[in-house]
């Protein structure tokens, strides 16, 4: 997160130029614009600032307004902050500045010695795959202009965007047309009035926004504009609703939810206002999107001669102009439904359609419709060739004069009752980019005259229309990019399987689909189980879920690429035909299905639905399942995206499953390694602590064993092998049992510590040294205990009096699994009542808070302080004052044994 250093000023600030010491694409030494706004932030050198700084510059932007240039100014921060943290090693300073004409952001990093790769001008850059100067590659690709300069103390690397140019202000009139090329509204035009207070909810409901979409002023007032709009959420193509609704300004497309939860796309216009409280709030003027004419701003162009200078209208002479009308709309969207309406009015048609074609051009994709049902409105898709001869490719204009003679000839106009259409292809250099076509509800409406007027039509629009087009693949390409790296960022941030879950369906809706459903494979050839389930309204989440549970799962075929799933549309369907006739009384009860199968369950999986699989080390562990609601299709776009995103959070998914294995097996070693449970020990008190360190993925070398040698004889054991993992953890189990058969059998302490050295100098490389501390405790009639230790290396115990001294109750001896040829010996001690022997690891003497550890006296002043209390009470003592000592997490394992012989209790008088 960015330090208290972030700051937004709205000043007028001239920006001072520095002098450059390397070499820029954009030499501006005669100064920069007037900055009209700056903000500030520093990031500290750790992984998690590249996603902080990411966040702060996309706030940054979208507060001022700049979502045309977000994207691109995400993807090239997160580069260069990734040089500045993780590269340079350095913190990372990143300033905005905004000017009249864009944004310019500088990352700066506290390394100047650090060289930026240099490339040589007469050799290309290479892969842009690779790791090295790829950050000033993508500087060169996006960027307006680009950078660096050098001083003593840092080096900033900096870039500028422009604005796109876009209108602003007031707009021109348009010139007089005919009647005919006026757009088409209904008889009575109604435009819904909502108005939004600054907490984004309903504060004035207008009597027409009643009528457009069935909500009274009562149910909808107070409530979030966010329950009711179904916003487009395509990455890159447009701001969200909130960050919309906060903007002086705002002109573009939504849904807005009626009454029976249908969507209804609408084309709105927003303005940010003030009363006279200066309370802001937000006027939303909304029309239904094929009346989008009512309020859409004609783009502002050169000042049009409306008239000659003698007074006569003079015509335009542009082609594209005359058919799609004056000013042209500036959005990909806008042109197609203007070119649909336009070619519906010229041939006089019931209807209008346009296509475009896909890359490989092997399929159409609808993107424009009027007068032909929603479900055939957007990116329902027919292949490019579809029959034999020139009326089954969309390669070449076709007229079919009785569609009921040949029926499935053109499948988009199934079941619409038109009868006759002809369609004409868009081309450009001899590619198809799409197809055009009018339809009437008459036969033979149409010959190869009206063919030929829609192609010339159709050859007048069809650059406009791939220019477009890949405009908006550029933007969406861009905004993709950056959805994808924080996508990775996400991923990689978690070894958690159930968060990773969560993850993947919480980034694709309602970003890339209405609703998410995700399938795990355990092992290769069990059956795939349902393991999470989103949509975007939380009421839906249980109903869909009791619907994908009586579906059977899609098979995980390892296949790439998205397949179309229509099991669960076809079950929604007929749990709500069965719900509707019981309704009715025609039918009977079904205890198959839920009641939660309703007509809202239908409609919110009606829509497409596609499978994608997790494919991870060439193995299915899963699939991902997206889907949209009634009448509702994915665009190619979007599939391609969510098919890059299925790969990541495939491989995001399998490491989660191995760290999860890697944990268990980890935990269910360690477990094994120390005893199940502790004997009770007649007239002693005995209490052990374990803390593991880290977070259980690996075995530790700590270990503590409790056990009866024989009738009134007990042998205790705390220890610590060398390093971690498997290695260590066979020196501890052969360590544990050791001890046990070796003192059953007789042998006393050295010598049952001189057999165990001897046994880990056995396993040559494997071998790791081992710190011991073992006695023999025998609980004596008087109601104190003896007992014999041997301390091999390990911290020495301690033993607390009743008056409140400690003192260590053993002498140092040398350390398992070193040197041959041990001579050990044992040390008597006698714990009288109320006397306690404690015994710790090295994890528990070497806790540091920077450069204090706590040590031996420490350790002592801490036993000091346990005067008088139980063993239970000692050791839980004694951990809390390790754990508070210093404030990270313990990085070493700790164990803590206690044993005390208990005071007589002191007899009533």
């Amino acid at each position: 997160m960015p330090d208290k250093s972030a700051e937004r000023e709205q000043a007028a600030v001239i920006g001072a130029q520095r002098t450059p010491v390397a070499a820029s694409s954009d030499q501006t030494a005669l100064g920069r614009p007037v900055i009209t706004a700056r903000a500030a932030a520093t990031f500290e050198p750790v992984g998690r600032s590249v996603a902080a700084a990411r966040g702060f510059v996309r706030d940054t932007l979208q507060g001022w307004g700049l979502g045309d240039i977000v994207d691109d100014a995400v993807v090239l921060t997160s580069e260069l902050v990734t040089n500045a943290v993780v590269h340079a090693g350095t913190a990372a300073d990143v300033l905005c500045f905004r000017d009249a004409e864009g944004v310019r952001v500088e990352v700066a990093d506290h390394y100047p010695e650090r060289e930026l790769p240099l490339h040589d001008a007469g050799q290309p850059f290479g892969s842009p795959d690779r790791e090295g100067g790829r950050g000033l590659l993508l500087c060169s690709a996006l960027a307006s202009r680009w950078g660096v300069d050098y001083t003593a103390a840092d080096k900033r690397v900096w870039f500028h965007l422009d604005l796109p140019d876009r209108p602003v202000g007031t707009r021109s009139a348009g010139p007089c047309v005919p009647d005919t090329a006026l757009p088409v509204a209904a008889t009575r035009v109604r435009v819904g009035v909502v108005q939004v207070d600054r907490g984004g909810n309903v504060s004035a409901w207008n009597s027409d926004a009643r009528e457009l979409f069935g909500h009274t002023p009562e149910q909808v007032l107070g409530k979030p504009l966010t329950d009711l709009a179904a916003w487009p959420h395509t990455p890159g193509t447009g701001t969200g609703i909130a960050e919309a609704l906060r903007l002086s300004r705002w002109e573009g497309s939504y849904g807005v939810r009626d009454h029976e939860g249908r969507t209804v796309p609408v084309y709105a216009s927003h303005l940010r206002v003030r009363d006279s409280d200066g309370e802001p709030s937000t006027v939303c003027l909304l029309v239904p999107d094929h009346e989008r004419a009512v309020l859409q701003s004609p783009q502002r162009g050169p000042a049009p001669d409306a008239a000659s200078g003698d007074g006569r209208e003079r015509p335009t002479s542009d082609p594209f102009e005359v058919f799609i009308g004056s000013p042209a709309p500036d959005d990909l969207d806008g042109l197609l439904q203007r070119t649909v309406e336009r070619a519906r009015d010229m041939l006089d048609g019931d209807a209008a359609y346009l296509l475009l074609a896909t890359d490989d051009e092997t399929e159409l994709e609808v993107r424009a419709s009027t007068g032909l049902p929603a479900a055939r409105q957007r990116f329902a898709r027919v292949p490019v060739e579809g029959g034999s001869g020139r009326y089954g490719s969309a390669r070449m204009p076709s007229v079919h004069e009785d569609l009921s003679v040949v029926p499935g000839a053109v499948p988009l106009l199934s079941g619409t009752g038109m009868r006759s259409v002809v369609t004409v292809p868009l081309k450009v250099e001899g590619r198809l980019t799409g197809s055009l076509g009018v339809a009437a509800e008459s036969s033979a409406r149409y010959t190869n005259e009206e063919a030929l007027r829609l192609q010339f039509a159709a050859d007048r629009i069809a650059l406009a229309v791939e220019r477009a087009r890949l405009t908006e693949l550029e933007r969406l390409r861009r905004g993709s990019l950056s959805f994808l790296v924080e996508a990775s960022d996400l991923l990689a941030g978690t070894l958690d399987r159930d968060q990773t879950l969560a993850l993947m369906a919480q980034m694709t809706v309602p970003t890339l689909a209405t609703w998410c459903a995700v399938y795990t494979v355990a092992d290769q050839g069990s059956e795939p189980t349902l393991s999470y389930v989103l949509h975007e309204d939380e009421d839906r989440i249980d109903s869909l879920k009791a619907l994908l549970g009586r579906v059977d799962a899609p098979d995980p075929v390892p296949t790439p690429g998205a397949r179309v799933w229509t099991a669960p549309t076809e079950a929604a369907h007929s749990a709500a035909l069965r719900t509707s006739l019981r309704n009715a009384g025609m039918g009977t009860d079904d205890h198959r299905f839920s009641p939660a199968a309703s007509l809202a369950t239908a409609a919110a999986v009606g829509g497409e639905t596609v499978v994608l699989p997790l494919v991870a080390r060439n193995r299915v562990i899963g699939m991902l399942t997206l889907g949209k609601p009634t009448d509702e299709r994915f665009r190619q776009e979007i599939l391609e995206l969510a098919e890059d995103l299925s790969r990541r959070a495939a491989l995001a998914l399998d490491n989660a499953r191995l760290y999860s294995e890697r944990t268990a097996i980890s935990q269910s070693l360690q477990r094994s390694l120390l005893p199940p449970e502790l004997p009770e020990v007649p007239g002693v008190e005995v209490e052990v602590i374990y803390r593991a360190a880290g977070e259980g993925n690996e075995v530790g070398g700590d270990f503590y064993d409790l056990f009866e040698i024989r009738d009134g004889a007990y042998g205790f054991a705390i220890g610590d092998v060398c390093g971690t993992g498997p290695e260590a953890a066979a020196v501890t189990g052969l360590a544990r049992h050791a001890l046990r058969l070796l003192a059953r059998e007789g042998f006393g302490g050295p010598a049952v510590l001189e057999r165990l050295n001897a046994a880990i100098l056995d396993e040559g490389t494997r071998s790791r040294f081992l710190t011991l501390l073992y006695g023999e405790l025998w609980p004596q009639p008087d109601g104190s205990a003896e007992l014999k230790v041997v301390c091999a290396g390990h911290p020495l115990p301690l033993r607390l009096r009743p008056n409140g001294t400690v003192a260590p109750a053993a002498e140092p001896q040398p350390l398992l699994g070193v040197m041959d040829d041990l001579e050990l010996y044992e040390e008597t001690v006698v714990l009288d009542p109320g006397d306690v022997l404690l015994c710790v690891t090295d994890g528990v003497t070497e806790r540091r808070e920077g450069t204090r550890m706590l040590g031996d006296d420490g350790l002592s002043d801490a036993l000091t302080a346990c005067t008088g209390l139980n063993a239970g009470a000692v050791a839980a003592r004694i951990m809390r004052t390790v754990e508070r000592f210093a404030s990270a997490a313990p990085s070493d394992d700790m164990a803590i044994l206690a044993m005390r012989v208990p005071a007589p209790q002191a007899e009533p008088g």
